[in-house]
């Protein structure tokens, strides 16, 4: 049994052989990208949208470089009308993948969208605004246009997130199932901002398929690279660099209360510019690499400030995206 006999299933719309056929392979490799992937493929043809979100998710917290599953979140998000969420996770997308142009093209329609319900709901306010009728009527001559085509019914059936997904084809026909999550043919329009009609759209196609991590020895400079990054954090939080200093903890940072981020963010801010100075210092610094991507790295913070002298231990948890070392858990006394 290997991913190619699931994805064959799937591609026959085998749905239920075929997820029974991943669940054994994940039962013996249970952070398999590929496999993984493939499942949120499936729960979104069979329409577990819930599912396929969290399968989804859980792929970028585990592979955050991946751009695939957030433009795949980008969907589903889109498909249940949560557009901001949706363009979060394009950004993401490209953050990981500057080159790829499927997300920067859903990411397109994604405004287009929000521009379009930004519009209607000015006219509301200001149905004699001539200028914002003008806008509105750009917005869906530009995206609405393409759909009266030999394939509108392909694009009609698609469109009811105000995404058509259809770039040009990476393969024939044969196209990998791990590479899409609903087919259209190749000539279809790339992308269409439209009307909703009655179907849900269920995918945009995604690049090549996700393929597992392999394990590689980390670089040698890596542990150079992390010490860096926590010595250059303490020096934006010495420095009362509020947005320096957030800008080191990654999107999926896990806050130490459970909070939201705005939240906890709102919170740090008031705390580094409270106090008149703050000086912070990083010693005996030791620096755990699990792979090229991933580390883990223990010290002993000393904490000076206007009105409070404080020394603790502390282990932070660390992630590479986009080239730069992020913060995504810490612990003190530890």
């Amino acid at each position: 049994m290997n991913i190619q006999d699931a994805n064959k299933l799937f591609k026959q719309g085998q749905h239920a052989q075929a997820l029974e056929k991943i669940e054994a392979l994940l039962s013996a490799k249970p952070k398999d990208a590929q496999a993984r992937f493939l499942k949120g493929l499936i729960y979104t043809e069979q329409g577990r949208t819930a599912d396929a979100i969290k399968v989804f998710t859980a792929l970028t917290d585990d592979y955050p470089e991946l751009p695939e599953p957030y433009n795949n979140l980008a969907v589903l998000y889109a498909g249940q009308g949560q557009y901001e969420k949706a363009k979060v996770a394009l950004e993401m997308a490209i953050r990981t993948h500057p080159s790829y142009a499927t997300a920067h093209e859903n990411l397109g329609d994604i405004y287009a969208k929000m521009a379009s319900q930004a519009y209607d709901r000015a006219l509301q306010l200001d149905k004699s605004n001539t200028s914002t009728q003008t806008k509105l009527e750009m917005i869906k001559d530009l995206f609405g246009g393409n759909t009266r085509s030999a394939r509108a019914t392909v694009a009609a059936r698609n469109a009811a997130t105000g995404i058509v997904s259809a770039p040009k084809p990476i393969a024939p026909a044969a196209t990998p199932a791990a590479a899409v999550i609903a087919s259209t043919p190749a000539a279809a329009p790339a992308a269409v901002v439209a009307s909703a009609p009655a179907k849900p759209l269920v995918a945009i196609t995604a690049p090549e398929p996700a393929k597992p991590l392999a394990a590689e020895k980390p670089s040698a400079n890596a542990s150079e690279d992390v010490l860096k990054t926590v010595r250059d954090w303490a020096a934006a939080w010495s420095a009362k660099n509020s947005k320096k200093y957030l800008a080191f903890y990654a999107r999926e940072f896990k806050t130490p209360d459970g909070e939201s981020r705005s939240a906890w963010e709102e919170q740090r801010q008031e705390r580094i510019a409270k106090p008149k100075s703050i000086h912070v210092d990083v010693k005996d610094a030791k620096v755990k690499l699990l792979d090229n991507s991933h580390a883990t790295v223990s010290f002993k913070q000393f904490y000076r400030a206007s009105h409070l002298h404080t020394s603790a231990s502390k282990t932070m948890e660390l992630v590479k995206s986009n080239g730069k070392w992020l913060i995504t858990e810490e612990h003190a006394g530890k």
